[in-house]
């Protein structure tokens, strides 16, 4: 009698378990199959531009059309809509079009990197540099003497488009930002301190062959350009140029339980959720919305605040001679707003609250709110649609957690929810947890990730 009634008492408790402990043997399995084709995609996608190639890519395989908004909607249910190549919107229609809702995932493409200034190219001691301007938030002393590959778009004076993809292939240089040896920096050599005028990219040391020309080593680099990319020093104005971590994304560990790779924030989140569209088989309206600039606050013609959405949305409802209003629309929406968050770093306990922190390993993270200090830019999402998920979750055997991604006045940061929740739209965030955030190399539980893919299919087709 008193172990029943321990028993029962027990029940009362809220555990979170780990995943490979919950998990059958056949969905372990399945975890470590699904982070093959991931690593994939994390290697090919290192800016927004390759995140969005490479997602229509395999959504065009499962027959997925691109729409343009100046022709009519063509025939199917599964069409595509991109935007300036750096996001894009993915939908397919069910049965009832859009009359009753949508469900919708939304994640974004960006991640910290590091940009060119508008004048970046310059010579000093016999080296040729680019001055960078950083994107987002990074510890800036991750980024000396890590190699970066250079990616990106140019546009030329006749309106040519160029791209450029330095680095990827075995005998492509790299590039590098220099720091300071130990031994001149004895007294920081332990508290990293570089300024953001400090990560100045080598780019080329060997000068033209003319003596007499001043700045030898630029003018070589931009003969070099100007051969391989038809460039001269105006066009790196007109361009979309990043420099990126090189790193391959790798297993991670003995048990090769974990992935490590750049852009994990929130390429994990893009890839796991367009996976989960592709898969989803109910015949509600489901719709993935790819959004850039998330890392910078998310303005701009491409971010999530632009009205990029309401337009495809509005387009839509008059395609379908659906009698609804963009914004009733929206009423009738659920969304997941799919990000990243920070996992519990037992080397750093003092920066987290133990009792409220995410483990590596134990599922997809559902947050209740992100934000900061008084809950500042974020949402607290309803209890009924909270207790909706949760349900949802349990009964389709997804393994997940909840908690928060530090003590309350230590930092924190925000999501796209508060996008979707201000256009009326029923929201929460729902997404993989990382060691190394925004870091070059960030580590996630595959795991994880594919709780992740399980509970987002899960939320599209219920």
């Amino acid at each position: 009698m008193a172990n029943k009634k321990q028993n029962k008492l027990e029940e009362l408790l809220f555990k979170q378990e780990s995943f490979w402990d919950l998990a059958s043997p056949k969905e372990q399995n399945l975890s470590f199959e699904f982070a093959e084709d991931y690593k994939k995609f994390l290697n090919i996608s290192k800016t927004e531009r390759q995140t969005i190639h490479e997602s229509v890519k395999l959504a065009k395989k499962e027959g997925y059309k691109e729409v343009s908004l100046d022709e009519k909607l063509p025939r199917g249910n599964k069409f595509y809509f991109i935007n300036r190549n750096k996001s894009a919107i993915f939908i397919s229609l069910g049965e009832n079009k859009l009359s009753q809702g949508i469900k919708m995932l939304m994640a974004h493409v960006d991640a910290p990197r590091l940009d060119l200034k508008v004048r970046p190219l310059y010579e000093d001691s016999g080296l040729a540099y680019f001055k960078s301007h950083y994107y987002g938030g990074i510890k800036k002393y991750h980024w000396p003497t890590i190699p970066l590959n250079m990616v990106g778009t140019v546009v030329l004076k006749s309106g040519e488009e160029i791209e450029i993809n330095i680095g990827d292939k075995k005998d492509d240089p790299v590039f590098l930002i220099s720091d300071l040896l130990p031994h001149l920096d004895r007294q920081d050599v332990d508290k990293p301190k570089v300024k953001g005028e400090e990560m100045n990219i080598i780019i080329g040391s060997r000068p033209v062959n003319a003596k007499k020309a001043k700045d030898r080593v630029k003018l070589a680099i931009l003969k070099w350009l100007h051969e391989n990319y038809k460039m001269k020093q105006v066009d790196l104005f007109a361009a979309d140029i990043r420099f990126v971590p090189s790193f391959p994304a790798r297993d991670i560990g003995f048990d090769k339980s974990m992935v490590a790779g750049y852009g994990q924030d929130d390429r994990v989140c893009v890839y796991t959720a367009l996976q989960a569209l592709i898969a989803s088989k109910d015949d509600n309206t489901k719709l993935l919305f790819l959004a850039d600039k998330e890392e910078i606050a998310s303005d701009g013609s491409t971010g999530a605040k632009s009205l990029f959405l309401d337009n495809i949305l509005e387009y839509l409802l008059y395609e379908t001679n659906t009698p609804l209003s963009v914004n009733d629309l929206f009423r009738k929406s659920q969304a997941i707003s799919a990000d990243t968050t920070g996992a519990f770093d037992p080397d750093y306990k003092d920066k987290q609250d133990i009792s409220n922190a995410v483990n590596l390993g134990q599922g997809v993270v559902i947050e209740k709110h992100a934000g900061c200090g008084g809950k500042y830019y974020t949402i607290d999402a309803e209890p009924q649609f909270i207790r909706q998920i949760i349900n949802l979750f349990d009964k389709k055997k997804v393994v997940w957690q909840t908690g928060h991604m530090g003590k309350i006045d230590q930092g924190g940061g925000g999501t796209l929810a508060i996008y979707l929740a201000n256009r009326n739209i029923e929201v929460i965030d729902i997404g993989v947890a990382l060691l190394n955030l925004h870091s070059p190399y960030e580590l996630a539980s595959k795991a994880d990730i594919y709780s992740a893919y399980r509970g987002y299919q899960a939320f599209l087709e219920n």
